[in-house]
């Protein structure tokens, strides 16, 4: 078996990382690379086994980690990546609809897709529309059914009476 090179140049900057990281994905990084660099006996199989990863991550990361250092262990999942607009061109969009819904009007739904449509230049979903006005506080406000001072016994009394 032929002796790996050293991975960490500083086995103290790991070890603090692994104390402050909060996200299960880094410490696993980490962790493989401290296990390197502490226990040269250990092959990428085994610290595989322990740290929960597959052989072949291991190598990549202890590879990565040469080559770019800490940058390389941190994780940059999460955002936005299939946005049709940016949060700053979503506001601008909405701030027309909801100056209408200030002064009285209802923003209706399908008003709001065609505006987006258009700014976007395709179809879209309506599930699309309803999570960007999630994003920015909008909820879906239903008008009743019937109106809350009805009084349903002088409606049937009318209803009895016009007929006539």
């Amino acid at each position: 078996m032929r002796k790996r090179n050293r991975v960490a140049n500083d086995i103290e900057e790991v070890k603090t990382m692994m104390d402050s990281t909060k996200n299960k994905m880094e410490f696993q990084r980490l962790q493989s690379v401290y296990l390197a660099d502490t226990q040269n006996n250990l092959t990428a199989e085994k610290i595989g086994e322990i740290v929960r990863l597959s052989t072949h991550r291991v190598k990549m990361i202890h590879s990565k980690y040469r080559k770019y250092g800490m940058e390389s262990i941190k994780d940059r999942r999460g955002g936005r990546y299939h946005e049709n607009l940016t949060l700053e061109e979503e506001t601008n969009l909405l701030s027309r609809f909801e100056e209408e819904s200030q002064s009285g009007k209802l923003a209706v739904v399908g008003k709001i897709k065609l505006a987006y449509e258009e700014k976007v230049g395709r179809e879209v979903a309506e599930s699309t529309i309803y999570r960007m006005l999630a994003r920015y506080g909008f909820r879906k406000i239903v008008p009743y059914k019937r109106h809350p001072k009805a009084n349903n016994e002088e409606q049937e009394i009318f209803k009895k009476t016009s007929h006539k």
